[in-house]
């Protein structure tokens, strides 16, 4: 069975109450006409009016982090208890939380493992610095990656996460590694869960490409066989251009 495509998009420290009504009421006239799933990870600030806008509509709804504690004396912290009222999706380990804010593969293991007692679909992020890359590191780092944030989780549970691939020298710079190499990692990313989890697990998840992705590259790398759909930084922030990616394979 075909895996379907999911468009996701990351809003980032992006996007107020206003613009975030601007944006989804732009956005929703077309879900009709989308072939495959659509996720926003909206700010937490927006969260409730996200879930507002979007309800009716067949589109995803998710936050950008969360904590791996039920409660607790935690400030400024939100647990996946709470995002529950709002969303059904949750980022975890994107480049940002582990290079930004020193999250460790550890950390994104507990995560997902809490994301999955509040039946939270987690997309968990992976990838190469650009050091790593020159090093000849790639499938080393995603390797460890994998197996770390994957500890203790079962077969069943695993194919229902998202893995997004974000070589975390790509994100935001215009680099991007040439649609074949896209397709190699996905394609080894692929074969690692077959190794940890079984081919049936393998086949069923799916695997996304985010950094720098464009209207103008995105066919490209979505037309290659192990490449699932795309995360959405910067380009996702019009709705124009988030559109213009999603159509691009449609």
């Amino acid at each position: 069975m075909p895996r379907k495509l999911l468009f996701a998009a990351n809003w980032k420290m992006h996007m107020g109450t206003k613009e975030t009504n601007e944006y989804l009421n732009e956005f929703v006239i077309h879900t009709q006409t989308i072939n495959g799933d659509v996720v926003f990870f909206v700010p937490y600030t927006v969260l409730s009016k996200a879930k507002e806008l979007i309800q009716g509509f067949d589109i995803g709804l998710g936050a950008q982090n969360s904590h791996h504690e039920d409660k607790g004396a935690f400030t400024g912290e939100i647990s996946p208890g709470m995002l529950k009222e709002f969303c059904n999706y949750v980022l975890i380990g994107h480049s940002e939380r582990r290079y930004v804010f020193n999250e460790t593969d550890a950390h994104v293991n507990k995560k997902l493992k809490k994301a999955f007692q509040y039946n939270l679909l987690p997309v968990v992020c992976i990838g190469e610095t650009e050091e790593e890359k020159n090093e000849n590191k790639t499938s080393d780092v995603l390797a460890k990656q994998l197996q770390k944030a994957f500890e203790g989780i079962s077969a069943e549970d695993a194919a229902h996460v998202v893995i997004a691939y974000e070589p975390v020298w790509a994100i935001g710079t215009g680099k991007i590694p040439t649609p074949l190499e896209i397709e190699d990692i996905h394609s080894f990313i692929r074969e690692t869960i077959e190794v940890m989890f079984g081919n049936d697990t393998a086949q069923k998840m799916r695997i996304l490409y985010g950094g720098s992705v464009k209207p103008d590259n995105a066919k490209e790398i979505l037309e290659k066989e192990n490449v699932d759909g795309v995360l959405v930084g910067g380009a996702s922030l019009d709705p124009r251009s988030f559109l213009g990616i999603i159509k691009s394979i449609n």
